[in-house]
């Protein structure tokens, strides 16, 4: 971080180390407004800055008397993809929902392209979330509709003017995109099909907007390794072919690491100092190997250290 303004510095691209044509290569990384990056000559560039697609500002959320966010200034830029880390109680997907306006703020702002998501109406917070997509921990697909229709459902509520041609054929694409033979599946009910179908519908669905921010609430709990890392894939195709920010909550390390350009951890509020900051990293995977704060480096390895009395006090 930033001490001076507390903003996120500039971070190296993930990948850099792989040879590949200059002019590609900036290419792709001018993806991330900020980016700071090493040409063939060693020479360090950074690529003008744009305005972030999302901004935290000094973010406090309380229920009751218990503090779950304290002074969360976070930006999210375009073409970047980040996993927000930390024990379970530290806020992640309260920060998650504060992101898409289903929890309001005690305190601060959530500026989505520069509108504070607080100061909208309710037709413009609605008209504002079309431009996010969001993947659940467990799908949350619709029980009572098909494939087809839980991926037409956001076109139907929000593309009206849309034929029904267009709408089959629109479901057909994301179906195949997330690796699913639409002739297959698209009939099915989700009761039909497997946990990690499941995940790739919500996948399409939440892609059907075309999205702008995608969010990610821990999706590859339950899932096995197999089929975790064809979830990171898709948020990894997210970001690089459809060229969308994404916001990933997870607690899976291995996921982050694979799928992020960047990480932030939270820590909980009961267990800081008056004046410490809730964010306790934010930098690139390889940084947070190298970070040498022992919170940071317990939970990245799972290690329950002390903490086990805890465990032993609550029983």
């Amino acid at each position: 971080m930033d001490a001076k303004n507390n903003e996120p510095r500039p971070y190296r691209f993930q990948n850099l180390g792989e040879r590949e044509d200059s002019l590609a290569f900036e290419a792709r990384a001018a993806e991330i407004e900020g980016t700071v990056f090493v040409d063939e000559n060693g020479a360090k560039k950074a690529l003008r800055r744009r305005p972030p697609l999302l901004a935290i500002l000094n973010l406090d959320v309380e229920f009751n008397d218990l503090q779950v966010l304290r002074d969360i200034t976070l930006k999210i830029r375009r073409g970047e993809t980040v996993a927000i880390i930390g024990e379970s109680g530290c806020g992640k997907t309260v920060l998650l929902k504060s992101m898409i306006g289903l929890i309001s703020p005690s305190s601060g702002r959530v500026l989505f392209k520069g509108k504070d998501l607080s100061e909208l109406s309710d037709k413009e917070l609605t008209e504002t979330r079309s431009h996010y997509g969001f993947v659940f921990q467990m799908a949350a697909l619709f029980d009572s509709m098909t494939v087809a229709e839980n991926v037409a459902f956001p076109l139907k509520q929000h593309r009206k003017h849309m034929k029904r041609s267009e709408i089959v054929e629109r479901v057909d694409r994301l179906l195949e995109e997330v690796g699913l033979d639409p002739a297959v599946v698209r009939d099915k009910t989700p009761s039909e099909i497997s946990g990690g179908m499941r995940k790739r519908v919500g996948f399409a669905r939440a892609f059907a907007m075309e999205p702008e921010l995608m969010l990610y609430d821990e999706p590859t709990t339950g899932l096995d390794p197999i089929m975790s890392d064809v979830v990171n894939q898709l948020m990894i195709g997210a970001r690089d072919r459809r060229k969308v920010s994404g916001v990933l909550v997870t607690h899976d390390m291995r996921s982050a690491l694979q799928v992020a350009n960047r990480i932030v951890m939270l820590y909980p509020t009961s267990r800081l100092e008056p004046d410490e900051s809730q964010i306790l990293f934010d930098g690139s995977p390889s940084e947070i190997e190298r970070c040498e704060d022992p919170r940071v480096v317990q939970f990245i390895r799972g290690e329950a250290g002390d903490r086990i009395k805890e465990t032993v006090l609550l029983k």
